[in-house]
């Protein structure tokens, strides 16, 4: 009996105890949950539920905002799915999704401790209480009409302003055509006409056009992020579409402030060449104009001096500028210098040929502009010398064009060289033939007589005549005339041969080269008669005259 009493007392104090250590977790579970704040989450004024504990370094004030904000952006979906709203359970945690990927909140078992529940019945009753809430405010405080009517109304608006834009430009065409006498006169540089009015009509009012276009694309494109951004699902192309177009504004903006320093850099050391090289070309027209004087230095040398110095001056200057051009360090840029630098030496052998052979004939000075000269076969006045070629104008009035290098190479004559000094001038020449028959003193006395009549011609030094050869048959008599008009030569030479031909025949003189064959008869030789002596016996064969 004692041992029966004894069992049931340890029964009842071990009953007892666990009893109290229940009511004991519980008064504290009660402490604890009163102790702790609750932060209610309230994403349409009304509460739905509270967020009592912190996760991490997330307070409960935090994690509360947090679900709110979650449950506005669900009813800001137009296209809101309820049964997309499910409980995903965890490892640690029950959590309401949407759509599989959107996280609403998570439910802890923490959380569940709090409420004396579990952390599976605390989800379903929070997916339930936000479902309901949601479809509620959808059903009474619906968006869809509200925006589709602000689209509607903002696709109005945009259709409206894009026809004014376009009538105030058709206006302004419409205009320029109507008054295209006064706007539209062409473009004109030192004389040079580069545009004609209606050129440049036609240019301006292609380039109106495509401002035209550009500035309605434009105001569409800007548009559509305020377009887009009434819908919650297409909100996020807003930004989208305004970062295409603002990121590379940015980057122009930002890399044109950051390029100011070295642009500043640029436009001095242009600024310090440019007049240097007004200083040194004030310099070289003195020189052209002879008010400087410099031995041994021509003053048609002044402007081919000069353009070479400034050529070297713009290559040293860009040399400086290099460094300081945006992208100068970029491997890219660097490669294609490199690239247009050899394709320009191998495309370009034949023109640096040239250049270099026009600079070594201006310092040669072999002859000047106006210079009546033979290069080769080809006789005319210099009209032109460039850098590359020499261009001549024959007397037939052809321009022929020599390339410097072949200048350089082949032999010229320059026919004016002594005619524009105080020198007696050119002596043009030419050469008839005459037989042994007739005396030399007469055939002088006629050519002398014909240059004496030509035009263009000088009488003082006077024309003399060169007995250049003594050939089988005939003498050949080279008569010498100056002149001082290089440039007409053919009309000279034409004149003299005129003129021979008149003094000849006037002295009763044959122009011609006689063959002879000896026939011994017994004829009279061919020596003038007056250098025969009276003694002088025929001989025993005469000379036929077969010319």
């Amino acid at each position: 009996m004692k041992n029966k009493l004894l069992c049931f007392l340890v029964l009842f104090v071990v009953l007892f105890s666990s009893f109290a250590i229940a009511q004991n977790d519980t008064i504290k579970t009660a402490q604890k949950t009163v102790s702790l704040k609750g932060y209610p989450v309230s994403p349409f004024k009304d509460t739905l539920f509270y967020v009592y504990n912190k996760v991490g370094s997330f307070s409960a004030e935090n994690r509360a905002n947090a679900i709110t904000e979650k449950i506005r952006k669900l009813y800001h979906d137009s296209f809101f799915e309820s049964d997309s709203l499910i409980v995903v359970p965890s490892d640690i945690s029950q959590d309401i999704t949407y759509k599989g990927d959107f996280i609403i909140m998570s439910i802890l078992d923490i959380d569940a401790k709090i409420e004396n529940q579990t952390a599976a019945y605390i989800a379903k009753r929070n997916l339930n209480l936000i479902k309901k809430a949601v479809i509620y405010q959808n059903e009474n405080y619906s968006q869809l009409p509200k925006r589709f009517g602000y689209t509607a109304l903002l696709i109005l608006i945009i259709g409206v302003v894009l026809f004014v834009v376009g009538k105030i430009f058709n206006r302004i065409k419409l205009y320029l055509l109507k008054n295209s006498d006064r706007y539209f006169k062409g473009f004109n540089y030192n004389n040079i006409n580069i545009l004609s009015p209606h050129k440049q009509q036609f240019l301006l009012i292609r380039l109106f056009g495509f401002v035209k276009i550009f500035t309605l694309i434009l105001i569409v494109y800007f548009s559509l992020p305020v377009l887009f951004s009434i819908f919650p699902a297409t909100e996020a192309y807003t930004t989208t579409l305004l970062r295409w177009i603002l990121t590379p504004a940015k980057l122009a903006v930002m890399g044109f402030v950051g390029f100011l320093p070295s642009l500043v850099t640029i436009i001095v050391i242009i600024i310090i060449f440019r007049y240097s090289i007004k200083i040194i070309k004030f310099f070289f027209d003195e020189i052209k104009k002879e008010n400087i004087k410099i031995d041994g230095f021509y003053n048609d040398w002044a402007m081919p001096t000069f353009n070479i110095i400034r050529l070297l001056m713009y290559a040293f200057m860009l040399v400086i500028i290099f460094p300081y051009l945006p992208g100068s360090d970029s491997p890219i840029f660097k490669g294609v210098s490199v690239f247009v630098g050899v394709l320009f030496s191998l495309g370009s052998s034949n023109a640096i040929a040239n250049m270099v052979a026009g600079l070594v004939i201006t310092y040669m000075r072999p002859f000047k502009i106006g210079d009546f000269i033979k290069i080769g076969d080809v006789s005319g006045e210099v009209i032109e010398k460039t850098a590359l070629v020499t261009r001549i104008r024959t007397p037939k009035f052809e321009d022929i064009t020599i390339p410097n290098a072949t200048v350089l190479s082949s032999t010229s004559t320059n026919f004016s060289a002594n005619t524009k000094q105080a020198t007696n001038g050119l002596l043009i020449h030419t050469t008839v033939t005459i037989g042994y028959d007739v005396p030399w003193a007469a055939i002088h006395k006629a050519l002398i007589e014909a240059a004496l009549k030509t035009d263009m011609t000088e009488k003082t030094p006077e024309p003399f005549v060169l007995q250049t050869s003594l050939d089988d048959f005939y003498v050949s008599y080279q008569i010498n005339v100056y002149t001082k008009e290089p440039t007409k030569q053919p009309r000279i030479y034409s004149s003299l041969h005129q003129n021979i031909q008149d003094s000849f025949n006037a002295a009763g003189i044959e122009i011609m080269s006689p063959h002879y064959n000896a026939l011994r008869d017994g004829n009279t030789t061919t020596i003038p008669v007056n250098y025969l002596g009276k003694d002088y016996e025929a001989p025993s064969f005469s000379i036929r005259n077969k010319g």
